[in-house]
């Protein structure tokens, strides 16, 4: 599943490529599913001949401010993913939409599982789903001690409240783990047991997580050897850590959870 590193190197790459130039032609599929409150046509309508002045992120959602609004907003889901190519490439495969610019760049969504999103919004940093989205790690988190007071009032295991996005926005299943088997907690935990010092933890390794994700452009075969993102897949009941740690998995906040018992506690 997409998660915030994916989702802030496509920011990076359409601030790169979109920024300053103009859509010339936007190509839809008729998919009322993805297209939430708004249809295709109107979408495509909407965007034809503007240009594009800055792509903004927060947590999962990337949009684009154009020089005049509404304004494009987009989520993943599950399974989407963004794609930029020149004229005359093959579309991305489950396309939902494509935007051709004035210099042969093209940027399209895909999405096979449908569970993404495609809004059409005036201001979409005030209004929903991203007005009610919690702390961006890019942007910054609290310091501990207001984060240990937002966490006080969590009873849901520490797992569950890390993937709430109206706390931590953008952090997604696998990004939760990490910081979870890093920071030693034990995923079932409720979030307001944790200390002080044990908040400290999560927070720098949230923070060195995300940015180590973003740093190498999400591509996971360059994550540190010693991260359990490369162990911790499937069920396996034989699956080991890369310093031999035994891997368990839990359904945490109905969430599949790979974690260490003899680490974290």
């Amino acid at each position: 599943m997409p998660e915030l590193p994916e989702v802030e190197t496509a920011r990076r790459r359409a601030a790169r490529r979109l920024v300053g130039r103009r859509i010339v032609a936007v190509a839809t599929v008729a998919d009322p599913l993805v297209y939430a409150g708004t249809s295709p046509r109107r979408f495509a309508e909407a965007l034809r001949a503007r240009s594009v002045v800055a792509a903004r992120r927060k947590g999962k959602h990337l949009w684009l401010e154009l020089d005049r609004r509404p304004w494009p907003l987009f989520h993943l889901g599950m399974s989407g993913s963004f794609e930029f190519y020149r004229d005359g490439d093959e579309r991305p495969r489950f396309w939902k939409v494509e935007l051709a610019m004035e210099d042969g760049t093209r940027f399209g969504m895909g999405d096979p599982r449908r569970f993404g999103r495609i809004r059409l919004q005036q201001d979409p940093e005030r209004e929903r789903p991203i007005a009610g989205l919690g702390f961006d790690p890019l942007e910054g988190l609290p310091p501990v001690r207001g984060l240990r007071a937002r966490l006080e009032r969590r009873r849901a295991p520490v797992k569950a409240t890390l993937l709430d996005q109206s706390l931590f926005a953008g952090v997604g299943n696998w990004i939760a783990d990490e910081v979870l088997y890093q920071a030693r907690l034990d995923p079932r935990r409720p979030a307001s047991s944790l200390s002080a010092a044990e908040v400290g933890r999560l927070r720098a390794r949230l923070l060195a997580i995300v940015r180590r994700a973003v740093g190498v452009g999400a591509e996971d075969e360059r994550f540190p050897r010693g991260w359990l993102f490369h162990y911790r897949w499937g069920r396996d009941a034989s699956a080991r850590t890369a310093h031999g740690e035994r891997i368990v998995h839990h359904t945490i906040g109905g969430r599949t959870t790979a974690w260490v018992p003899s680490r974290q506690r």
